[in-house]
């Protein structure tokens, strides 16, 4: 029976974190196929890890936490959990990343793993902006912001996506296997990294629409314009890489 590895960075989140976990392990999924939570709680003040702990613990055998001692950012907490669900996981497997915030709904994952059973699909990006509405405010400016930097990996990679900063990124096991070692980025420049990793693995990229309702800035947002700046320098950075970043893991 397949497996479903999602791994969820968490840092400082609030009494959401377990609603979040629950819609996860509870998520709808295609017959032959089950889910298994890797949460890593990315150095949480003690009242935040305290709520990601009881989370874990209200799903037994479905949900597990691995404890960063110190923040060292989003990419940081993803290669943890990826580096701990490759040690188990079989290559008829599959990971995906879920954020730790209700921005992103479970009710997804079907469709995801439905794109990722097409002939030849290696990962599914998730698309935010394809049936997305007027937006006002920091969204507007959010969605700008994302199109420019998916324009400039795009422009790097050739893989043509629509929201490179989405957060649900799916991978089958043999593909995270052979692109791991590319990751570096500790922060949200992981982003545009694992674009770059699949472009030069040359794994054909699928892209769904999702579900997505952001929140502001006041209600726990993290991301800051100089992570955008991080990310365009990463994206020059990637196209010019032809080795691996040193010490990073296989």
């Amino acid at each position: 029976m397949p497996v479903l590895h999602v791994v969820m960075p968490v840092y400082d989140e609030g009494p959401t974190l377990e609603e979040i976990v629950r819609r996860v392990v509870e998520a709808p999924l295609p017959g032959g196929w089950q889910v298994d939570l890797t949460m890593v709680d990315d150095g949480s003040r003690p009242d935040a890890a305290r709520i990601a702990a009881d989370a874990a613990r209200a799903f037994p055998g479905r949900a597990r936490l691995i404890v960063h001692p110190r923040n060292r950012g989003k990419g940081a907490a993803l290669m943890t959990g990826f580096d701990a669900v490759l040690v188990r996981a079989s290559d008829a497997d599959a990971v995906l990343v879920q954020d730790a915030d209700l921005e992103y709904d479970p009710a997804d994952f079907p469709a995801l793993l439905a794109a990722l059973a097409r002939d030849g699909v290696g990962a599914v990006f998730g698309n935010r902006w394809a049936a997305a509405g007027s937006r006002r405010g920091y969204r507007r400016i959010h969605e700008l912001a994302n199109g420019l930097l998916t324009a400039a990996s795009n422009a790097a990679t050739g893989l043509g996506v629509n929201d490179v900063e989405c957060c649900y990124k799916l991978l089958q096991v043999p593909v995270l296997r052979r692109m791991r070692p590319w990751l570096s980025e500790e922060r949200f420049g992981i982003e545009p990294q694992v674009a770059a990793a699949l472009a030069r693995e040359r794994v054909r990229v699928a892209e769904v629409p999702v579900r997505y309702a952001p929140r502001t800035f006041a209600e726990g947002k993290k991301i800051r314009w100089t992570d955008g700046v991080r990310a365009l320098w990463v994206i020059a950075r990637e196209r010019a890489r032809r080795v691996p970043p040193r010490g990073a893991r296989p």
